[in-house]
């Protein structure tokens, strides 16, 4: 299997099954004498993790990084890096592939099944194998040290729908967004979410979400006119994560019911000599270039493909069958698709960045 690997510059090749011993990945291309160490990485990890509510699988995995290379320690005593290839492990120590035994010989619906057998000939049932969300957490492991690559870059994202359930903007609050289980940074719709969610996981099925992401301190003219955009590389980003099948950039396809006049976003110049923009449609990205504002991207996660309801599939020896997913699985995988998202921003914001410097020499 090829293309395990995301980046130009700021490279990441994540390697692991589901249900195998580990998961890992090579960092390479990350500039030397930036300080990293396991504690830098852990805290992202620990936001992604299994197991935290209800409202999520109840796999218990400690997803504790060890760095096998790539940081060496300064004269002053601090670990940094080296400019080498970072590598980057994590243990799996609660599987249950026994859970998997009875869908073994059948595809799933929604999920890789068939599609992998028939390209490869063999797959993995046991969680999915290499198609598994659980490959995610090695991009989250990789997204700390791509934040940590671009001076004074924040990357943040927040849960905004889950199934039908929209959050109010008016209600907006970032320090919202580590007080409940869901990412929601509007409190009064996080608890309509516990609510329904303890409905769709009693009844053994799930729902699907849209996930925003936001990067602030991006520098102007990151990206390429042509075929290096940035917003491209965000959607292709964003869109190799599990589950997702959609992503927009800015007002996304709202734009489409926009006039002109209200789409365009129209800029001043600041006491400080810098344009500022009035408005931000364009997600912080004109012309695949990066403004200087905040860079706001959505996408939309399906509702997970493994659910206790019968559904109608077929068998490896061709034969009509039905099938029930059973084992440890998310209501909403939307919920744990946000670190992952954050994650995946960092990286191609600090792969242009690091392609920026390298053409430009700023």
């Amino acid at each position: 299997m090829s293309h395990n690997t995301f980046g130009h510059l700021f490279r990441v090749t994540t390697w692991g099954e589901s249900h195998g011993p580990a998961i890992g990945c090579v960092v390479d291309g990350c500039p030397p004498l930036i300080p990293l160490t396991e504690a830098d990485i852990q805290p992202w990890l620990d936001r992604r993790r299994p197991g935290q509510s209800r409202y999520t699988t109840q796999r218990r995995e400690p997803d504790a990084v060890r760095i096998l290379s790539g940081v060496h320690t300064d004269q002053n005593g601090r670990q940094v890096t080296t400019g080498t290839p970072i590598a980057l492990m994590i243990e799996n120590v609660d599987q249950r592939s026994k859970d998997y035994s009875d869908i073994s010989t059948s595809y799933r619906p929604g999920h890789a099944d068939y599609t992998y057998e028939v390209k490869y000939g063999i797959r993995d049932p046991r969680g999915g194998g290499r198609s598994s969300a659980r490959e995610t957490a090695m991009r989250v492991a990789a997204g700390a040290i791509a934040r940590k690559v671009v001076p004074g870059l924040r990357v943040r994202g927040a849960l905004v729908q889950v199934g039908p359930h929209r959050i109010d903007p008016q209600r907006w609050d970032w320090d919202e967004v580590d007080r409940n289980p869901f990412f929601c940074p509007d409190a009064t719709t996080a608890e309509l979410w516990a609510d329904f969610l303890d409905g769709v996981r009693k009844a053994g099925s799930s729902t699907g979400a849209v996930v925003e992401v936001v990067a602030d301190g991006v520098p102007a003219g990151l990206g390429a006119p042509v075929y290096g955009k940035l917003d491209q590389d965000i959607a292709a980003g964003l869109m190799s994560i599990n589950a997702v099948k959609g992503v927009e950039i800015g007002a996304g396809f709202a734009a489409a019911a926009l006039s002109g006049e209200d789409n365009a976003d129209e800029m001043r110049m600041g006491n400080d000599g810098t344009v500022r923009f009035l408005s931000n449609n364009a997600g912080g990205i004109l012309g695949g270039l990066s403004t200087g504002q905040p860079v706001v991207a959505r996408f939309a996660v399906k509702p997970t493909s493994s659910i206790l309801t019968p559904r109608r599939t077929v068998t490896r020896e061709g034969t009509d069958a039905e099938i029930s997913t059973k084992g440890r699985h998310d209501p909403c995988v939307g919920i744990r698709a946000v670190p992952v998202g954050e994650a995946m921003l960092a990286i191609v914001i600090a792969d242009h960045y690091l392609r920026h410097r390298a053409q430009i020499g700023r």
